[in-house]
């Protein structure tokens, strides 16, 4: 789906048609909008093919008049094995016109939560791509805090009774922080790149701006960071927990296991074909009944004194 967007004294305000200078804003991109994009604005196919891989990684680069530049963003995929994931948002920037494109839908490119800030202009290319990377960035960390509620939620479910379905929920939770980490890790260092670069010397680039960029990217990579480290550390608990709870019902088992057989030790030697004294005894059955309970019971005591049952 393609959405045209105009810069206007108020704010960004949407076309139907392209202009001049306007944004284009690609959103899952269908066959006949890409073949508009190569055939009609010239764009490399090999830059759109770079950006619709889902493992491409953060970097610029430069051919003809378009200059690409690929930000690894967060989005949630509630149908997906990992719900918080990364996916490639490419920015090819020409004289005449801006164009973005992402695999799925982003609220990094959102126009209403853009238009707030007080000095976003997309005719200011080098500060749109900017504002995509801290936008993103703030999305790092709204998604890093929700990641960290569904966490401890997880984890006092699993304190109740522990749950195949939660110790998967929480895989979950570790995977979408690695790839948070790879992610973030890439956009700083094309931000790095970014300030070595004509893009970043130029005197358009608002230089709070970029280093607000900045701050905001490290924030996010040392929260990911944190959570995953706290999350490892959760799930190395949990599996000493859940050894330990084994190993306790496995002693458990053993001893009720060693209790049951006094008796049928005992039963079996009175019930052997052998003459024991006991053959014309009527008090017989009763007396070994009684053994054999007494032995037990001696053995739960002796367990019980030893802190074993």
């Amino acid at each position: 789906m393609i959405k045209y967007w105009k810069q206007e004294e108020k704010g960004l305000a949407e076309i139907f048609t392209y202009e001049k200078g306007c944004w284009m804003d690609l959103e899952s991109p269908s066959k006949e909008e890409i073949d508009l994009l190569v055939n009609e604005f010239r764009v490399p196919e090999d830059f759109i093919n770079d950006i619709l891989d889902i493992d491409e990684r953060s970097r610029t680069e430069i051919e003809g008049r378009w200059l690409l530049i690929i930000i690894r963003i967060p989005v949630y995929l509630s149908k997906h094995t990992v719900p918080f994931y990364t996916i490639p948002m490419g920015v090819l920037i020409s004289p005449h016109v801006t164009i973005t494109i992402s695999l799925y839908e982003s609220e990094v490119t959102n126009p209403k939560v853009l238009s707030k800030f007080k000095t976003f202009n997309i005719n200011n290319r080098h500060n749109f791509v900017l504002y995509l990377l801290l936008r993103s960035s703030s999305l790092y960390l709204n998604y890093l805090k929700v990641i960290n509620r569904q966490t401890n939620n997880i984890e006092k479910e699993i304190q109740k009774a522990t749950k195949n379905s939660e110790l998967q929920a929480l895989l979950r939770m570790e995977k979408s922080l690695v790839y948070y980490q790879t992610s973030l890790k890439s956009n700083e260092m094309l931000i790095m790149k970014l300030q070595r670069i004509k893009l970043a010397q130029s005197e358009q680039v608002d230089e709070d701006l970029l280093e607000d960029v900045i701050v905001e990217n490290k924030q996010a990579s040392e929260m990911a960071k944190i959570h995953s480290d706290i999350l490892a550390g959760l799930m190395d608990a949990f599996a000493s927990v859940i050894s330990n709870n084994v190993n306790v019902v496995m002693k458990q088992l053993t001893v009720i296991t060693i209790i049951l057989m006094i008796p049928t030790l005992v039963a079996s030697v009175f019930g052997m074909n052998v003459p024991n004294g006991m053959e014309a005894n009527k008090y017989a059955l009763w007396i070994i009944m009684g053994v054999s309970f007494g032995v037990a019971i001696a053995g739960v005591f002796i367990f019980r004194k030893r802190n074993i049952f």
